[in-house]
């Protein structure tokens, strides 16, 4: 086994040819959220890709008719409803809980809201609550009943019913399945987080579990491990000095399709900044937080994929409905063999996201 196979597998196996978009989401397991539009949010960065003739914006358009959650896993995002069963009942961070505390008279006053009305929108349970602002997360100011939405949604007490112009809407959780055992649920994680990322090394499973998991997890995740791999359902193998994992019957394709495509920031084949650097050879950064003159990327730069490898990004920018797009090498560029077939992948790519985002978007 080399790192060149497992570059590959990771290719292959994270775009399966593309469906529809319950089916997209259900076979990835979870698709990250962002908010920034730069092009476009991530989520529809990523699911265009593994959905076809998906529009910009179709899940937040068709979200309240999809077997999907809006949620945190170990960042937020989209999954299947399933998967909650997973992850509640869960602990809140000292943060949260801190807040709860502070402010139990609200909470049970939401609680009763969400009991007597179909959807609580903040601004209407501000008005029928108001109780000023407070600091948010993020140094900014939310509004009380805000915050207190967002702790009942991290206690599944609440979840999002839908979006209004970007806000999240928020119902009285659905009933759900009583807690699986522990040793199921972490099971289930783990199968979760392997066919997100894999194949991944042991080192950044383990850390990405925790994440996932209880802030006191009640299972050894190592041990459980051990025995999937014992169970031939999971591969792990040290290659170039690191443990790497996968499942075991996957197949390792022995080329890549001559196929360029321009990555979101947070793609399963680009979260694992580690395991970006040893497969490519390159540190990718999202800069969007970074002050403008330290950037070297830029902005929103989307790695750029040629067959199995990242060699590069692409700028994108839209103004007065006109699509520019600007691209930059990192590591070796295509071969002179391979220039006139990257040129014509390149061009077929571009034309695709000038479409993707001539689309209309949700209101």
């Amino acid at each position: 086994m080399q790192l060149d196979d497992l570059r590959r597998l990771a290719v292959a196996r994270t775009f399966a040819p593309p469906t529809d978009l319950a089916g997209a989401i259900r076979a990835m397991g979870y698709v990250q959220a962002d908010p920034i539009r730069a092009p476009a949010r991530a989520q529809d960065l990523i699911l265009r890709h593994r959905v076809a003739n998906y529009l910009i914006d179709d899940l937040e358009r068709r979200y309240s008719q999809l077997p999907v959650v809006e949620d945190m896993l170990h960042n937020y995002g989209f999954f299947p409803r399933e998967h909650l069963a997973l992850l509640y009942p869960r602990v809140l961070s000292d943060r949260w809980h801190q807040f709860v505390e502070e402010h139990g008279p609200l909470r049970n006053k939401l609680l009763r809201y969400l009991n007597e009305n179909v959807d609580a929108h903040p601004r209407e349970v501000e008005r029928a609550l108001g109780t000023g602002a407070r600091i948010n997360g993020w140094g900014g100011t939310s509004s009380a009943t805000t915050l207190m939405l967002e702790a009942l949604h991290r206690e599944g007490r609440a979840e999002v019913v839908r979006r209004d112009s970007g806000v999240k809407v928020y119902m009285r959780a659905q009933p759900r399945a009583p807690a699986l055992p522990a040793i199921k649920r972490a099971e289930g994680l783990i199968r979760l987080a392997i066919k997100l990322y894999a194949p991944l090394t042991q080192k950044s499973l383990m850390r990405l579990l925790a994440m996932m998991g209880s802030r006191k997890p009640d299972i050894d995740y190592a041990k459980r491990i051990d025995l999937m791999v014992s169970r031939d359902e999971l591969r792990r193998e040290v290659v170039d000095g690191q443990t790497w994992i996968w499942p075991m019957h996957e197949v390792i394709p022995e080329e890549s399709e001559d196929r360029v495509r321009l990555l979101a920031p947070f793609d399963p084949l680009v979260w694992d900044r580690g395991r970006f650097e040893t497969f490519w050879g390159w540190a990718y950064r999202f800069e969007a937080y970074t002050p403008p003159a330290k950037r070297k990327l830029g902005y929103y730069a989307l790695p750029m994929l040629w067959r199995d490898r990242i060699i590069g990004w692409a700028n994108i920018a839209t103004e007065a409905g006109r699509v520019t797009i600007e691209t930059r090498f990192a590591a070796k560029k295509p071969t002179r063999a391979e220039a006139t077939g990257f040129k014509r992948a390149l061009e077929d790519e571009v034309e695709c996201v000038r479409i993707f985002l001539a689309r209309p978007t949700a209101q």
